[in-house]
């Protein structure tokens, strides 16, 4: 029976080709230096990162690498520790979003009729619902907490991807390998997750990236606004509590630029990933950069023929 499932040789020969994507490379270099210091803060920073250990608004200094905040507690170890609400935030909501989003739209995908008109339109009214207001209203009426802002953050994010693999699901169902494990007789959600699933992994994976960035970003700007409990540390509280404190009012920049740039790094380390995984899984994408090769090629061929075209003509 023809399928267009990867092979696992050619499942690790792009994975192989992404390490050397240097997009995907440098992306991934710095998501794993983040993801380290979460695992490792108590040895990069040891300690406890509400404690205050002196005046406030101190400058950085050999003592406290960046300084101190409006309330005398370490910046250095409050931006470490904070990697580690941020990111699982980040990550959970990335996965459950993901993992709702392609069980509604490969469902819908794949049954059609009813089933699809029903979860289509469910999916339709969470995405025409403004997502930053459902937000703040969700996180003002739950109890503050990382497990409220995951649910939250999972019920307004995982929309979009069930419309993207819902598209996909109804294009791969025409194709000529599901139609003829279809009339063949097999069951439906084998179909589903041995036919269909795998060629949807690139799409997932970049979806999964995205809800990522979108989970860390939300995360950063709900605890900015105050609407999580400022007690845990993450990027987003250390920014509420520095803006609380008049960080920027008295000059106090290092309170603001530490929790801001891990939140501008982890989403650019993202995108680059995102980005390289786009041009290898993109047949568009692909062909365009084999033919850019080639053409690379053809030039360097050119350039070296040249002075060997002048020494017959000088002769």
């Amino acid at each position: 029976m023809p399928t267009t499932v990867p092979s696992g040789r050619a499942r690790r020969t792009l994975f192989r080709t992404l390490l050397r994507t240097p997009k995907a490379t440098v992306g991934g270099g710095i998501l794993l230096l983040f993801v380290l210091l979460a695992l490792f803060a108590p040895v990069v920073a040891p300690g406890d990162p509400n404690e205050f250990v002196d005046v406030p608004h101190q400058e950085p200094s050999a003592a406290h690498w960046f300084g101190t905040e409006g309330q005398g507690k370490d910046v250095f170890r409050q931006t470490v520790w904070g990697a580690r609400n941020s990111l699982a935030v980040g990550f959970a909501t990335g996965l459950l979003t993901t993992i709702v989003g392609v069980a509604i739209g490969m469902i819908g995908g794949y049954f059609g009729g009813r089933i699809d008109d029903v979860l289509s339109l469910f999916t339709n009214v969470v995405l025409i619902i403004p997502g930053l207001p459902l937000l703040v209203v969700l996180a003002s009426f739950l109890k503050p907490g990382l497990l409220t802002i995951i649910f939250v953050l999972s019920v307004v994010g995982w929309a979009w991807p069930a419309r993207i693999v819902r598209s996909q699901t109804l294009s791969l169902r025409e194709k000529d390998f599901a139609s003829a494990a279809i009339v063949s007789g097999e069951n439906h959600f084998r179909i589903i997750f041995r036919e269909l699933l795998p060629n949807l992994t690139s799409l997932i994976v970049g979806g999964m990236i995205g809800s990522v960035t979108y989970a860390i970003g939300a995360e950063t700007a709900l605890s900015f606004l105050g609407l999580t409990n400022v007690s845990d540390v993450s990027w987003g509280t250390n920014l509420y509590w520095a803006q609380n404190n008049a960080g920027l009012l008295v000059g106090a920049w290092w309170t603001i630029i530490p929790s801001g740039l891990c939140v501008a790094l982890v989403a650019f380390s993202l995108s680059l990933i995102n980005y390289a995984m786009d041009e290898i899984t993109n047949p568009r994408l692909r062909a365009e950069r084999e033919v850019s090769n080639v053409f690379k090629k053809q030039q360097r061929r050119r350039v070296r023929a040249t002075p060997v075209i002048r020494d017959a003509q000088s002769q």
